[in-house]
């Protein structure tokens, strides 16, 4: 991932953040070496973002669409309340089987329920409502699943979309690859959404909150 803000920000923002536990910590040293694009994974600093959102929203329900190795739901975990529990989608057997073991080592195996498959097909098999959703899975589907949550949200339900800007490829003209049009093509239906809120964020890659109107 590119840097979007000032050279040393990022890092003057990590080390005046609240530090992983060890466990993170365990769990980010295994996906970088043994997982595909370990870029994927949110990190320490987006991780405390969501883990604080959890805290200050307590939701009852969370959605997340994307677990990649489980370092975004066990932060998320970590904030939530005593009744609080994260659904997450995987479409990689592979992936889950490391997310599983790391949120059990954590302590959160009766709070996180990771289900393997197409997100689209979970999300489509669950009623909600869902008090925070969490999306950060394949760009191009990032639409259908904006769709598919928006009307499955609790009254003062949150969509919380990772990436939206995307390493600054969103500014870049030139750069016509699937992933950046499909950001850029999010962005603009959600800004042009009169159903919703939305506040786009410049935390790590860029996260934009929504809410319904």
């Amino acid at each position: 991932m590119e840097p979007i803000v000032l050279p040393g920000i990022e890092e003057y923002a990590e080390a005046h953040t609240s530090p992983p536990t060890d466990v993170l910590r365990a769990l980010a040293e295994e996906t970088r070496a043994i997982l595909d694009k370990p870029h994927m994974m949110v990190g320490g600093l987006e991780g405390r973002f969501l883990e604080m959102l959890v805290y200050a929203t307590a939701p009852r329900i969370v959605l997340e669409i994307g677990t990649y190795s489980g370092y975004s739901s066990i932060s998320m975990a970590a904030g939530l309340t005593p009744n609080g529990f994260i659904i997450t989608c995987e479409l990689s057997e592979a992936h889950a089987e490391v997310a599983r073991r790391h949120i059990a080592a954590a302590g959160y195996s009766n709070a996180i329920d990771v289900q393997v498959g197409p997100a689209i097909d979970t999300v489509r098999r669950l009623d909600g409502p869902f008090d925070l959703v969490f999306i950060d899975a394949d760009k191009e589907s990032y639409i259908d699943y904006y769709e598919a949550v928006l009307l499955k949200l609790s009254d003062r339900g949150i969509i919380a979309a990772d990436n939206t800007l995307w390493s600054g490829a969103v500014l870049d003209a030139s750069d016509t690859s699937s992933g950046t049009t499909a950001i850029r093509a999010f962005n603009d239906h959600v800004a042009a959404d009169d159903r919703v809120v939305c506040v786009q964020l410049t935390v790590r890659d860029g996260i934009t909150l929504i809410r319904r109107r």
